[in-house]
């Protein structure tokens, strides 16, 4: 099982922390990491073989992006950002899912460009080290923010 499915699984055992909505074609969850404050991903719900966008049926590819950009758009209100950057990549774990990165002036220091270069500039041991695990409270907090924008733009979760 890829890593994505196991953390669908633990969202539907009701074990996974980072959950924050379920929504037609994905899960919302917030990133382990928050060098990027307010990182969150959107997970595709289904992997049978589905591995790129094209692979969806035109319907299902059209909500899925749909409720990705609600979902960038909710990120970005909660968190504050200046700018959202989007992955969808997938060498690693090729589950379809997207990486929503909430980014501000000067967030990556001085790796090039005043700070304004792309999230991979990051050095990969400080975006994920253990001092970036947000704390219980603060997860709290942050998946309550996020919640309240998918309200707003009128994401109820799914049926």
């Amino acid at each position: 099982m890829c890593l994505i499915c196991d953390r669908i699984e633990q969202i539907k055992a009701g074990t996974n922390p980072y959950f924050v909505a379920e929504l037609k074609t994905g899960y919302v969850v917030l990133g382990d990491n928050q060098h990027f404050f307010g990182y969150t991903l959107f997970l595709y719900k289904r992997h049978e073989g589905k591995t790129e966008l094209f692979d969806l049926e035109p319907e299902e590819r059209a909500k899925f992006m749909e409720e990705m950009v609600l979902v960038a758009q909710a990120t970005s209100r909660a968190f504050g950002a200046e700018k959202m950057n989007y992955e969808l990549l997938g060498m690693g774990d090729a589950h379809l899912h997207w990486h929503l990165y909430p980014r501000r002036t000067g967030d990556i220091e001085n790796y090039g460009n005043n700070g304004k270069g792309p999230v991979w500039w990051y050095p990969m041991e400080k975006m994920y080290a253990d001092d970036n695990r947000p704390t219980s409270a603060e997860l709290k907090e942050m998946k309550s923010r996020l919640r309240a924008e998918l309200a707003e733009l009128g994401m109820p979760e799914a049926e």
